[in-house]
């Protein structure tokens, strides 16, 4: 095989940046879980088996049995997945509304610009999770309700991200070239400046993922997200709280769980 063969330069990469590769180890175990546990679990992930309640780990049981007597590995398979769902479409969704949202007001500046971004810094200046429990107690809970929240408090990071860097980049020369050939507005900030943004806005992505994870599982853990009988991993970790001293694993799988996630997460980003 050719010496720069992609396969062979990923591979030089990997052993280059090692971080990197165990964030990608980390990331690609938890996915394909959390893919699996949408279509199979080794056990029901809601039925409640009374002659089977805090079972200790074993091979029958990975991660042993809550006080419902469900499986906690497969639990912990389901609720990967709706937590990582809820962080994915999270951060998709202020990602998409906050650039374009960034990209036109850095470029436009003037009274829009000024207004749109005073709204921004008052959004940051609340906590995240407490502005995300107002926004709640007026639309309701549910996994619904949840995503909407926290994609809205996500705009305002990426909108100021991209505004930055789309008022650096409007006076470059590919930009005044655009214009002398008469490129349309829009597809200036969207096809040329836009595309030159991607590494800030992937670090920010990164970020902004591992950000989403902890805040639905704060809005599930506080029984504002996720509801039952459907686990996610903060839902997860609420129901264990109060059994913690019975059966301490219900809380160590899905607890590991999450720091594993945002560890690989957060080895992906600091090799950006």
């Amino acid at each position: 095989m050719n010496s720069n063969h992609p396969i062979l330069r990923f591979f030089r990469y990997l052993k280059a940046h090692p971080k990197f590769a165990v964030g990608l180890i980390l990331t690609t175990i938890f996915v394909l879980l959390a893919l699996i546990g949408q279509f199979w679990t080794p056990y029901s992930v809601t039925k409640m088996d009374a002659s089977g309640i805090n079972l200790s780990p074993s091979l029958t049981h990975w991660m042993g049995t809550d006080n419902f007597g469900r499986d906690v590995f497969s639990r912990v398979m389901k609720g990967l997945g709706t937590t990582l769902f809820v962080a994915l479409i999270t951060v998709a969704c202020g990602c998409v509304i906050g650039a374009a949202v960034g990209a036109v007001t850095g470029y436009f500046g003037g009274v829009v610009d000024n207004v749109i971004m005073r709204m921004n810094d008052i959004l940051l200046a609340f906590p995240s999770v407490l502005l995300a429990l107002i926004l709640i107690s007026f639309m309701g809970t549910g996994t619904l309700n949840t995503v909407v929240a926290l994609s809205i408090l996500f705009i305002p990071s990426f909108a100021r991200i991209v505004r930055g860097e789309v008022i650096r980049l409007k006076s470059r020369d590919f930009v005044s070239n655009a214009r002398i050939h008469g490129v349309g507005t829009f597809r200036i900030i969207f096809v040329h400046i836009l595309p030159n943004v991607k590494t800030e806005l992937m670090s920010a992505i990164l970020i902004g993922f591992n950000n989403a994870v902890l805040a639905e599982a704060s809005m599930s853990y506080l029984g504002l997200g996720v509801q039952p009988p459907d686990p996610s991993l903060g839902r997860m970790l609420s129901e264990a709280s109060g059994n913690l001293y019975i059966c301490p694993w219900s809380v160590l799988g899905p607890g590991l769980a999450m720091v594993l996630v945002i560890l690989g997460f957060s080895l992906l980003e600091a090799e950006e």
